[in-house]
């Protein structure tokens, strides 16, 4: 742990400068690499969607063929430890610290850092850039189209410079703080993945029953679909009439719910369908084929405003039980040929009413609902024991970050 004297002990004696960026550090902007001429494989191309606010991301990276271009672009080669900004859109003043072993190269609106080693140390200006990303965003404009100059950045962005050797004990010490945050979520991590990989094989393992023990029967056979109407995110509110967005099956519910995230008006929650409590509420339009089909059980006093991407299940069986078999492989397996892909992934009530579900008596759903219900709650308790640990991490890191790097200023007498 340090001290908060730390800072006097460590740079007692030393003067501290305050230096604009351009003074001790180069700036290197991105190449407009044309999106016609994006691969899906070859030289990768860093973008503003690829800097994730802390590193690079080259998961959904786009690539290039040199022989596409005429121009040299080995001036936008981006190397390990280069650090890099976003110049434009959402992201704008989001840092990434490029850690890859393989050349990459830099689009235009991606900025790259050069320090000038003789002053700066480069992971030093990593953790001080981390320090004003608010700032920058700023500078660049703020609201909906920030866009940055790499000028202005240079010109008005202040660094303070230490001696290098106390650049590299800061850069010791906040890096131990990064390392450890990554060791804690690659293990917490590690313990949630496996934890619902055993958490999804008890719950399939439960919908198996041996060949005549129960009937399978269609889901059109045993209940009713009925489809939502469309109302768009403008139309919710933060109270009136619940409602549930399509979007918000996948980010925002689970197994049940008793309360909305979302709301609309009276006057327009009458015109639009709505579930009832006990009803399924199933997604049947979504980004990928592996969307499709989620439920959730409504368990709410009132009754609740539905999209027209949703479809609302009503049938004699337990709603939890119908929700957790839509979680499961066996129903996936069954939809697949019936979803359509495109742009959006999308399934029809006929599509969804062919598939069979086990039919054990409602006792039996009621335990298997149980059963479910425990896991449910283990995997959830853990999710959000990860999210707590790492959150504390990152607020130690960002605490000492802070103390480490806020350097006085010298008054200039006027």
């Amino acid at each position: 742990m340090i001290k908060q004297n730390y800072m006097e002990k460590l740079l007692k004696g030393v003067e501290v400068e305050w230096k604009a960026m351009g003074e001790v550090c180069g700036f290197q902007n991105g190449f407009a690499f044309k999106s016609r001429l994006f691969k899906d494989n070859g030289l990768p191309i860093i973008r503003i969607a690829n800097i994730n606010g802390n590193n690079i991301d080259l998961k959904n990276a786009k690539y290039f063929n040199p022989s596409d271009y005429n121009e040299n672009i080995k001036n936008y080669e981006v190397n390990k430890g280069d650090i890099l900004i976003a110049m434009s859109g959402a992201t704008t003043g989001k840092i990434g610290f490029y850690d890859y072993k393989y050349t990459a190269y830099l689009n235009q609106r991606v900025g790259k850092f050069v320090p000038n080693i003789a002053f700066l140390n480069n992971r030093y200006l990593y953790h001080f850039l981390l320090t004003k990303v608010e700032e920058i965003y700023i500078l660049a404009g703020g609201g909906a189209q920030p866009n940055l100059s790499s000028t202005n950045l240079m010109k008005k962005i202040q660094i303070p410079i230490p001696p290098l050797k106390v650049q590299e004990e800061i850069v010791r010490i906040l890096d131990a703080f990064t390392e450890l945050t990554a060791e804690l979520t690659a293990e917490l991590t590690a313990e949630l993945t496996a934890r619902k990989k055993q958490y999804e094989y008890y719950r399939d393992k439960l919908f198996t029953f041996d060949e005549g023990e129960v009937e399978w029967k269609r889901l059109g056979d045993m209940g009713e679909f009925t489809r939502g109407k469309r109302f768009v995110k403008t139309d919710m509110l933060s109270e009136g009439f619940p409602c549930i967005h399509y979007g918000e099956m996948y980010t925002h519910y689970n197994i049940w719910a008793e309360k909305t995230k979302s709301f609309v008006s009276h006057d327009l929650a009458s015109k639009l369908r709505v579930a009832d409590h006990g009803d399924v509420v199933i997604v049947a339009a979504g980004e990928t084929i592996e969307d499709i089909g989620k439920g959730v059980a409504w368990l709410g006093n009132t009754r609740v405003v539905i999209h027209d991407a949703c479809f609302s299940y009503r049938s004699s069986l337990n709603p939890k039980y119908v929700s957790y078999f839509l979680r499961t492989k066996q129903f996936h397996d069954q939809i697949k040929k019936h979803i359509s892909s495109g742009k959006i992934s999308a399934i029809n009530a006929n599509g969804l009413s062919k598939a069979k579900i086990p039919t054990p008596p409602l006792e039996e759903q009621a335990r298997i609902v149980s059963i479910l219900d425990k896991f449910d709650v283990l995997s959830s308790s853990i999710t959000k024991g990860l999210s707590h640990e790492i959150d504390l991490r990152r607020k130690q890191y960002e605490y000492y970050r802070n103390m480490l790097l806020s350097f006085p200023k010298k008054v200039v007498e006027e």
